[in-house]
């Protein structure tokens, strides 16, 4: 009996797949039509060329500025681990390479952030402005 009981707990505990939740779930009713015309209006928007445009413009600059900062992290990270000697060299005074290339991290951090917001006013605000104004005029 106390089997029997574990297995049930534990079929119970065991996350639904999307399927078995849709299939168990009562059906949603339908969506007005005021809803529906909001959907068709999205997904065209979504499939439109100036859109698809905005999120090339947005990928072509984030993947490899990420991968890039990431990189310079990971090289710092690395040199600190396997290379000590070399970052305690003294550049001057009591400024070693070490706490050089830690302050550039932070310096890098703020030109990163400042090469992002001005890449995303020159490039992408005002197109992806400009198709908000157009999805919202399709939806009055």
């Amino acid at each position: 009996m106390a089997q029997q009981e574990r297995i049930r707990w534990a079929a119970a505990a065991r996350p639904r797949t999307v399927a078995q939740r849709r299939a168990a779930d009562p059906p949603a009713p339908p969506a007005p039509p005021a809803e529906r015309a909001g959907r068709e209006v999205y997904r065209s928007v979504q499939d439109s060329e100036a859109f698809q445009e905005i999120r090339r413009g947005y990928r072509s600059f984030v993947f490899p500025a990420s991968a890039g900062f990431l990189a310079w992290y990971l090289l710092f990270v690395a040199a600190q681990a396997f290379a000590p000697e070399l970052m305690r060299h003294r550049i001057a005074g009591p400024l070693n390479l070490a706490w050089l290339l830690g302050l550039g991290q932070f310096v890098s951090t703020f030109l990163l952030t400042w090469l992002y917001a001005r890449n995303a006013r020159t490039k992408r605000d005002r197109a992806a402005l400009e198709l908000r104004w157009d999805t919202q005029d399709q939806l009055r």
